[in-house]
């Protein structure tokens, strides 16, 4: 029996903002059916208002359910009856809803298997991750992986939300999400500082470096796991240090993003790890100021579907092993004077005083 292509669940989003514009334009290329059988969770009315006022051409077809899903075809779920006004560029109570009901509508589908990937498109819902500190964002802009130990935090309690114990947890997590989604072997995470080093070459840190962040990067490498750090923000960026590393640790919101957006103006994208299916999120506003003007540039939203693809394909590539360890162990036993012969050797590290003065 021929498998089917992985279907990808996409919510419309704001209907008031960019959303089904970027959903049109990236189905508009036929080449992109091909990936997978896409589902858009939204509105027929709301998608052919969009349509018309923004003159594209792409069809679509409405389905009731996702199991009615065909391939080879932009697939349209109703996810509410209701009747809602769309105003280009406006924020609204009722586009905020409609946007949630979407959501909420494709992760039952998605927990339950009947979609595969999760994408959504921008909306204006609270972020659901504040609340999970299980979950992980993951910000990708090509190889420049970046993760927040801090959501959306004012400045100043920056500093008191930041303890050892969830550098280290978030660590971990993304540690994992490199080896299991991305695919990476050994990976390399750098910590960024929350502090600008004093100038004292024999005493560079201030507090929360020498108390939390430095005692976090030492527990992870007990750990197995190759972290590195603390990194000035400025020199980490500014001589291009990230280009070492598959993944960056940062303390806030803007040390963070504001790099990565500087890099990547246009396709970097999210991540999230931490729930039991694929979810990816382009790094895209709701763009009121240009909603229904034609011009939003879909690139991130094709970026977020082909690596929502690829870590699917990834994640279920890596857990195959797992399933049935026993074969695997005896031929470990068995070739144990292989593994030994084909061992690579770990690289010393620089140690941190030296990497410092580098940098």
């Amino acid at each position: 029996m021929e498998e089917r292509k992985l279907r990808v669940a996409i919510t419309h989003g704001d209907t008031n903002g960019v959303g089904y514009e970027l959903i049109l334009k990236t189905f508009d290329d036929p080449m992109m059916m091909e990936l997978c059988t896409p589902i858009i969770y939204g509105s027929p009315k709301v998608a052919t208002y969009h349509r018309k006022a923004l003159n594209i051409q792409t069809q679509f077809s409405i389905i009731s359910s996702a199991d009615e899903a065909k391939e080879n075809r932009l697939n349209l779920l109703a996810t509410f009856d209701d009747e809602i006004k769309v105003e280009m560029g406006q924020s609204s109570d009722e586009a905020t809803e409609a946007a949630r009901k979407a959501l909420k509508r494709a992760m039952v589908d998605v927990q339950q298997g009947v979609a595969d990937v999760l994408v959504m498109a921008p909306d204006n819902l609270p972020d659901f991750l504040s609340k999970e500190p299980e979950l992980l964002r993951i910000r990708i802009a090509e190889d420049l992986r970046v993760a927040l130990i801090t959501n959306l935090l004012a400045f100043k309690d920056v500093p008191e939300a930041i303890t050892k114990q969830k550098i280290v947890e978030k660590g971990k997590i993304m540690h994992t999400c490199l080896r299991r989604d991305l695919r990476i072997s050994n990976p390399r995470i750098a910590v960024l500082a929350l502090n600008p080093p004093t100038g004292n070459e024999a005493d560079p840190w201030g507090e929360e470096e020498k108390e939390v962040i430095i005692p976090a990067i030492e527990e992870l490498e007990q750990a197995g796991i190759q972290a590195f750090g603390p990194y000035a923000t400025d020199s980490f960026f500014g001589n291009s240090m990230y280009t070492k590393f598959d993944g960056v640790l940062a303390m806030y919101y803007n040390q963070g993003l504001a790099p990565l957006k500087t890099i990547a103006l246009d396709d970097s994208i999210s991540l999230v790890t931490g729930l039991p299916f694929v979810c990816t999120i382009p790094e895209t506003s709701v763009g009121y100021e240009i909603a229904g003007k034609g011009i939003a540039d879909e690139t991130a939203l094709r970026h977020a579907i082909f690596t929502g693809i690829d870590v699917f394909r990834n994640r279920k590539n890596y857990d195959e092993p797992m399933a049935n360890p026993l074969p695997k162990l005896y031929k470990e036993k068995r070739d144990d004077s292989e593994k030994v012969r084909f061992a690579i050797p770990k690289a010393k590290e620089p140690k941190r005083e030296e990497t410092e003065k580098k940098a």
